[in-house]
């Protein structure tokens, strides 16, 4: 045990080494807000789409799908199809007309036929809220991960601290790696950052499904039916209703409700990515409106061939380590892919020093994913108080460059402490699962605000305010008052009760209320949508004619 902890401590320290050279690199070549902001809109479309990818592919995909499928079967990939097909509502909805209609921030096209400071403050304020969800799931994975790596169980210590008090020791490693990152680099160094990590996670998660199929020599049906085996469900671990739409005899309102969470879960991961902010910024980062469509296509073409991959991570992890290790080790499963990856060492790379080395290789992986997704959140979080709030809400547009961009390093350093803080308190929860509840309030107070901007000529600036308050209020509203935040042995506070809402993801709600919130405001609302700024958005939006 000692000489796999010195070689992943080794690699970890190796690793972070080479991103903050990568950082402190592009920091030399960010002189202006468009370089801090948009990387200069000087990267290709196959370097965003692996940006992109490195973005998307979180430590809830890596971690916490594979997680998921191990403890929960069938119903587990429902995770991974959603988060694929997501992106076709992206590219077909969003992309290529929020790279022709913005500049560097969501708001910049919410706020063009608007007045600018009731609508660029609610985007501030939905970019914050949503971005420090998706950093609470990264930071509990990485807490997972590195008590796995140290090999620190519930009554061990390393260094004087027992398991506990580790992971709270790493989410404050981490985020104060993810405030270097954004606060040196800023979008040009986060990109190469995700680059790097893209290629790394691909490579690990290749290596291990090969050797997963090895295993059982290149056989899925002897692979799933030990997975199943192994799980102690039986056949039920390979059907539906395992999880998710259970049915539960003799209580039909349980049964309705379980599977109103199913279709709620569905809806919020389809329609979530569209109205994720550090995905938005992303489309500004190339030159044309053609490199933004191609960018999204590469990411599909990556993010695909992962999640694919995720099945033969999640039923490996099923049948090679067997879900009562994995629950042993964190109860959210978030810790299966690298205890597939030790299993997988110590079968095919010679014994324990083989599985350590796996194990340090592959979370080492993992740890780069964590980071530079964080670097990513962090960055569209503080571009858009930055950029939205002060420099055209506070300053009404007087700010400098130079002001805009201390403003934003300033504000990565809050966003950075809060997510800290709530992510000590969520370690308990599936980290799939909270990325899903991001998707479900970007999804509620994002997605129709940006929709009616850009396809309904009526819209005004009641209409934005109100569907990003209304949905992101509902949202998290319903988040505040589920079993997701009490009433439940998994809960943020598992010895309160106050759930009177029954479903664990609000989407299904919060959704249509965003959209509803949107319409009514708009009909309610006195004020006049500006003819001419929306025939001008719509043209620069179809050809980009007029874009930066």
């Amino acid at each position: 045990m000692t000489n796999a902890r010195t070689l992943t401590i080794v690699l970890f320290v190796v690793l972070v080494a080479v991103t903050l050279v990568i950082t402190i690199w592009a920091s030399r070549q960010t002189r202006t807000a468009t370089d801090f902001y948009a990387g200069g809109r000087s990267f290709s479309a196959f370097q965003n789409g692996m940006a992109i990818g490195g973005d998307y592919m979180s430590a809830a995909s890596f971690l916490g799908i594979a997680g998921i499928i191990a403890l929960s079967g069938y119903d587990g990939f429902l995770y991974s199809i959603g988060f694929l097909v997501a992106w076709l509502v992206a590219l077909l909805l969003v992309a290529e007309f929020l790279r022709n209609a913005g500049r560097y921030t969501m708001a910049d096209v919410l706020a063009f036929r608007m007045r600018q400071r009731p609508v660029r403050s609610a985007a501030a304020v939905s970019t914050v809220t949503v971005s420090v969800f998706y950093l609470i799931a990264q930071m509990v994975g990485a807490g997972s991960l590195v008590a796995l790596l140290l090999g620190i169980k519930p009554g061990q210590t390393f260094l004087g601290m027992s398991a506990d008090t580790a992971k709270v020791a790493t989410i404050l490693l981490v985020g104060a790696l993810m405030i270097v990152y954004v606060v040196v680099g800023g979008m040009k160094g986060t990109t190469y950052v995700q680059i790097v990590k893209a290629f790394l996670l691909m490579g690990g998660a290749i290596l291990m499904t090969i050797l997963v199929l090895a295993a059982y020599k290149f056989n899925l049906s002897d692979l799933l039916g030990a997975a199943a085996e192994k799980s102690g469900k039986g056949a039920a671990f390979l059907e539906p209703g395992l999880k998710y739409g259970k049915e539960v005899a003799g209580d039909p309102t349980q049964t309705f409700y379980n599977k109103m969470d199913l279709l709620s879960l569905g809806l919020a991961l389809v329609l979530g990515t569209a109205g994720l902010p550090h995905i938005l910024i992303r489309f500004y980062t190339v030159p044309t409106a053609k490199a933004a469509r191609r960018s999204v296509l590469w990411a599909i073409g990556i993010i695909g061939s992962f999640y694919l991959l995720t099945l033969a991570l999640g039923f490996g992890a099923a049948a090679l380590v067997g879900s009562k290790d994995i629950v042993a080790q964190d109860a959210g499963g978030n810790t299966a892919a690298p205890q597939l990856a030790q299993a997988l060492g110590k079968r095919f790379l010679g014994g324990d020093t083989g599985g350590a080395a796996l194990l340090a290789v592959i979370a080492a992986v993992a740890f780069a994913t964590i980071l530079a997704v964080v670097a990513g959140l962090t960055l569209a979080s503080s571009s858009s108080v930055a950029h939205d709030f002060y420099a055209n809400v506070v300053r009404k547009g007087q700010a400098s460059e130079r002001q805009e961009i201390n403003v934003a390093r300033a504000s990565a350093f809050v966003i950075g402490a809060i997510s800290i803080v709530l992510a000590i308190f969520a370690q308990k929860l599936n980290v799939a699962f909270l990325v899903a509840l991001a998707f479900a309030v970007a999804a509620s107070g994002n997605l129709p605000a940006i929709l009616f901007s850009l396809f309904w000529k009526r819209f005004n600036t009641v209409g934005a305010t109100s569907a990003i308050y209304g949905g992101l209020g509902s949202a998290v509203l319903l988040v505040a008052f589920s079993p997701v935040v009490s009433s439940l042995p998994t809960s943020w506070f598992p010895h309160a009760d106050f759930a009177w809402f029954p479903l664990q993801n609000p989407g299904i709600i919060s959704i249509p209320l965003g959209f509803f919130f949107g319409w009514l405001g708009t009909m309610l609302s006195s004020e006049k949508a500006d003819d001419g700024r929306y025939a001008e958005l719509e043209v620069r939006s179809l050809t980009g004619a007029g874009a930066h």
